[in-house]
Order: structure tokens, then C-alpha cells, then sequence
């Protein structure tokens, strides 16, 4: 046993790898490792050809031109068409109407008859102060024939007087007989005054029972119909009118919006505004601010603004709801010119640069752009547009230049 023994230790030959296997490991990892390597780019290069050949669903809009009106809003605000003078015309007397002489829709004239009253009682009222004026005057004759009688007896006694054949007591009767009837005479003439005011009281009582156009305009409604009882105050009860007929002057038409006094600091009176009344969409009203009215509404937090049109058409009614844009004031001196409007929502910032992405016969084109001011939901692009070119103001974030697309 002891000659089997190695003293030099145990034998690691065996565990020597050839210098062929090793070269054939490594060749091996090596394989493997770029069997991988062409396995990500592929996948990379997929990925990236998958990205650019992916058909992105986008919205667009066209770019519009600097000068277009819409392009500078400033603002925009909603209101309503009022005019400047309505009135409901009444009647200043209770009474019953007799006619109507308008209905809606009809023109009138300042002072034209619009209704007649029931005036038989003023017409009973004047009669009877006609009556007693004319009383009244009879008897100032009486008592004008009684004075020279008085003035005659009161030089006779002045007379007999100067010769000593009377008292002082009888002139001084005569006298005051003759002063008496000259003050009875005053009296009577003062109460004929008095019945001719009765008489100028009744006639206007029956002048009431006839209304009158107060200026000229458009009756838009017909308040009360013949038959029906009519005053000034409201009798309680329903079956008392308190108007005849209701008057726009269609000259005075104008508009009135509220705006949020948070942006009342961009409206200047007679500033440029731009209208559209909601039943005319495709109408673009020139107009522009008469005054903005100086006081807020604590409650809906706004300022009323009045806007006066440019021009007036017929197709513009009292009360039709529109929309109005603020427009901004020319180009500030030393800033660019403003070649076209966008959406704001177009303008997208990629590498510090503000670009757009353009629709052409579905592939989209990256174009950087130089913006100017903005101006409510637009902003006016200085160099990089053309008016009418599509820019894309809704899609995936990841637009690429030359990417397919189609419209939403």
C-alpha cells in the first residue's frame, strides 16, 4: 500500500481543459451575445418602423389669415339684442278701451293714435262744467247793470252833498254800494276762471281716453284688446290691463352683454367688436362699444357692456341671443407682422422649438414656426404658415414628421 501512495500529491491532469474546447466556448458566447444583439435592433428597428408606420386619427384646422377678424379676439362674450328705448304704452285714466287701432308687427308714427278709450263720463264732466261756467258769467251782467245804477246814485248824492242837502251817512251808503258790487263783480269773474279750469280738467280727461305713439317704432305687442278694462295702477285680479301696446324704436337697437369683470381691463370704450347673432351663425355683424356701464354685479361677478351696431338690418330683433368677440387693436410698433392664425392647441414645443405638425394628403409634415401674440384661444404665427395650410391641433403626442394620418 505504501507504494501506491503518490508523495507528490494528487493528480489534477484530468481537469484540464483543451485549448479547443476553450476556443470553441467562447465562440459559442459570442455567438450568442450577437444573436442577441440582432435580436434587439431587429425588434428596435420593428418597433421604430411599426411607430412610423402607424396611422395616427387626428384633428385639424386651417390656418386663417392675420386680417380675418376672428383671428384678433380678444375676447369673447354673450348677450343679448336690446334697445335703447321700449316703452309699454298705458293709458293715464282707468276706463274701458273702445279700439285698438295696431297690432304686432305694425309701424307707427310719434302720436299716432294706438287706442280709444270709454270717455262718456269725461264727456258728462265737461258738460256740466261748461254749465256752470256759463252760470256763473250770467251774473256778472246782472251785477254790472246794478253798479252803474250804484255809481249813479253815488254821484248824485256826491252832489246834493256839495250843496248841504244830504248826510254824510247817505254818501257814504251810496258808496259802499257801488264798492260792493264792483267786488261782487270781481268774485264772479275769478269763479268763471275757476269753471273754465273745470272745463280745460274735463277735456283732458277726455284727451286721456286717447294714447298716442310716444316716439316712433315697432309695436312688438298688443297688451290689451277691446273691451278690456285698463289703468295706470295694477287693480289686482287679473281683468285690469295696465298697457296698451309695447314699442321698440328699432333705431336704438343695440347689445348687451356681461362680461367677467376679471377681463373688463381689455374692454375700451369704442372699441372694435365683432357680432353673431345665434339665429344668423354665418353673419359676422360689425359693431363696436358704446360704454361699458360703471358698475359691477356682485353677484354673478360681471360688468354689462353696451355694443352698438355699425349698421342696421331688419333681420336684427329685439332680444335674439348672439355672441361677440372684443377684437384687438393694430400691431404693436416693433413687433412682426402676423402672417396667420392658429389654434393654440396646434402649437406644440419639441426640443426648446415651437413647431406644428401639417396634414398633407394624409402624412404629416413637422414645420417650425415663430408665434406672435396670443389672442383668446388662437395665437398668431409670425413666419412658418400660410394661410390655408391644415395643422393638426389634436392627436397622440408622439407625432413623428412623415407619419401616416387620417381625420377623425
Amino acid at each position: 500500500m505504501a507504494e501506491n501512495a503518490n508523495p507528490a500529491g494528487p493528480d489534477l491532469s484530468g481537469l484540464r481543459i483543451e485549448e479547443r474546447a476553450r476556443s470553441a466556448g467562447s465562440g459559442r458566447r459570442k455567438r450568442r451575445i450577437l444573436a442577441t444583439v440582432a435580436v434587439v435592433i431587429l425588434v428596435a428597428a420593428a418597433v421604430v418602423m411599426a411607430t412610423r408606420t402607424r396611422t395616427a386619427v387626428v384633428s385639424v384646422a386651417e390656418a386663417r389669415p392675420a386680417g380675418d377678424p376672428a383671428a384678433t379676439a380678444l375676447l369673447n362674450a354673450s348677450g343679448y339684442v336690446t334697445p335703447r328705448r321700449r316703452a309699454t304704452v298705458a293709458a293715464k285714466i282707468t276706463a274701458r278701451v273702445i279700439d285698438v287701432y295696431v297690432d304686432e308687427g305694425m309701424t307707427v308714427t310719434e302720436g299716432q293714435l294706438l287706442a280709444r278709450l270709454d270717455d262718456s263720463d269725461a264727456q258728462r264732466r265737461l258738460q256740466a262744467a261748461r254749465a256752470q261756467r256759463d252760470a256763473t258769467a250770467a251774473l256778472i251782467a246782472s251785477l254790472k247793470v246794478n253798479l252803474v245804477n250804484a255809481e249813479r246814485e253815488l254821484r248824485r248824492q256826491e252832489e246834493l252833498r256839495t250843496d248841504g242837502f244830504t248826510s254824510v251817512q247817505a254818501l257814504d251808503l251810496a258808496r259802499t254800494a257801488a264798492e260792493s258790487l264792483k267786488a261782487q263783480i270781481f268774485a264772479v269773474q275769478e269763479q268763471v276762471k275757476a269753471a273754465d279750469a273745470q272745463i280745460a280738467l274735463a277735456q283732458q280727461d277726455i284727451d286721456n281716453c286717447t294714447v298716442r305713439a310716444p316716439f316712433a317704432g315697432v309695436v312688438v305687442s298688443k297688451d290689451a284688446q277691446r273691451g278690456e278694462m285698463v289703468s295706470p295702477i295694477s287693480a289686482g285680479g287679473g281683468f285690469t290691463r295696465t298697457g296698451i301696446a309695447t314699442i321698440v324704436d328699432m333705431e336704438s337697437i343695440e347689445i348687451e352683454v356681461d362680461v367677467n369683470e376679471s377681463y373688463i381691463a381689455r374692454v375700451d370704450t369704442g372699441q372694435r367688436v365683432e357680432a353673431v347673432l345665434d339665429a344668423y351663425p354665418d353673419w359676422r355683424i360689425p359693431a363696436k362699444v358704446r360704454t361699458v356701464i360703471p358698475t359691477a354685479d356682485r353677484q354673478k361677478a360681471t360688468v354689462k357692456v353696451r355694443i352698438s351696431f355699425d349698421k342696421l338690418d331688419p333681420r336684427i330683433l329685439p332680444d335674439m341671443g348672439v355672441k361677440v368677440s372684443f377684437l384687438a387693436g393694430e400691431q404693436a410698433a416693433g413687433q412682426s407682422a402676423a402672417k396667420a392664425v392658429i389654434p393654440r392647441e396646434a402649437a406644440r414645443t419639441l426640443d426648446g422649438q415651437s413647431v406644428v405638425f401639417l396634414f398633407r394628403d394624409g402624412v404629416l409634415e413637422r414645420r417650425a414656426v415663430s408665434l406672435g401674440l396670443e389672442t383668446g384661444g388662437d395665437v398668431q404665427v409670425t413666419a412658418g404658415l400660410t394661410p390655408g395650410d391644415k395643422v393638426v391641433v389634436d392627436g397622440p403626442a408622439d407625432l413623428r414628421d412623415g407619419q401616416r394620418a387620417k381625420l377623425k
